[in-house]
């Protein structure tokens, strides 16, 4: 397939870096988001990101104006009707990606390639609203995006080798790693670390230790870059609940339910560094 246009629907965290790294490798990229304040503060997150880049000797500065040049931010979904393929990085809600992938099957062209940048939903579920289940395929990246290596490659039942490969290849193209994954709730990454995450909140929530002491636990005895509780912050404790729940829903196994804790605190609107407070403060 020859890939030269990209939508990405959703200027968050996760669709304004995706948006980043196709623009930095020199795609065009049309960045779609339901209001016009969204699309304004994921630009400004891309040239902030593109800025650092520069500074760290990454990208020259003249790379860094090209790759914002060949970003065009849109609310309405109809100019995604000229893309090759299409990232869906929306709320990870499976109604509202219902609604979404509906739209692109029926806007978009039917040879385009539909990815999902979901980090638990069933692609072949995604995939089954289409009348194009042979192009649906997770296309999972990690938070930093122009930082992280790793995209998840996930198969639905459907999903054709052809479509696998192209995105096989696109990723490699943003100089990513590719892994292949097939089809199950929160896939591997978050199939092994939201567990994780959740039993130390339940070690927070039983008084086994403070979130500090949780935290310096795993950096000092693990080795890990942050503590688990510092990287839910981080995730964003909502997203986190969410995934809790496909899992539980999804594998039926008692062991994936979440920690008390952590629905209460998305209950009051305590969702990490993005509010402003979770199990710290910022």
């Amino acid at each position: 397939m020859d890939i030269k246009a990209v939508g990405v629907i959703g200027a968050g965290t996760m669709g304004n870096g995706i948006a980043h790294v196709f623009a930095r490798s020199g795609f065009s990229v049309v960045l779609c988001d339901v209001e016009q304040r969204f699309l304004e503060r994921g630009l400004a997150t891309i040239t902030k990101n593109l800025e650092r880049e520069v500074a760290k000797n990454k990208v020259t500065a003249e790379e860094k104006a090209a790759a914002l040049k060949r970003i065009e931010g849109v609310t309405e979904r109809g100019k995604l009707a000229e893309c090759d393929v299409i990232v869906e990085a929306a709320t990870e809600k499976f109604e509202i990606k219902t609604e979404i992938f509906r739209d692109l099957d029926r806007l978009a062209r039917p040879e385009v390639i539909l990815a999902s940048n979901t980090s638990s939903i069933s692609i072949t579920k995604l995939a089954a609203l289409t009348r194009r289940p042979e192009k649906v395929i997770g296309m999972h990246f990690f938070n930093p995006v122009p930082v992280m290596k790793l995209v998840e490659v996930i198969r639905g039942l459907a999903t054709s080798q052809e479509t696998f490969a192209a995105v096989r290849e696109l990723a490699v193209k943003l100089e990513k790693t590719p892994v292949e994954v097939n089809d199950a709730p929160g896939f591997v990454s978050n199939r092994v670390l939201m567990p994780l995450l959740n039993e130390a909140m339940f070690a927070v929530m039983e008084g086994v230790a403070t979130a500090e002491a949780v935290d310096e636990v795993f950096k000092l005895g693990m080795a890990h870059p942050m503590g688990p509780l510092t990287l839910a912050d981080f995730i964003g404790l909502d997203v986190c609940l969410d995934i809790m729940r496909v899992m539980q829903e999804g594998l039926g196994d008692p062991k994936y339910r979440p920690c008390p804790l952590l629905i209460k605190m998305v209950d009051a609107g305590w969702l990490g560094r993005k509010s402003g407070r979770g199990f710290y403060r910022y």
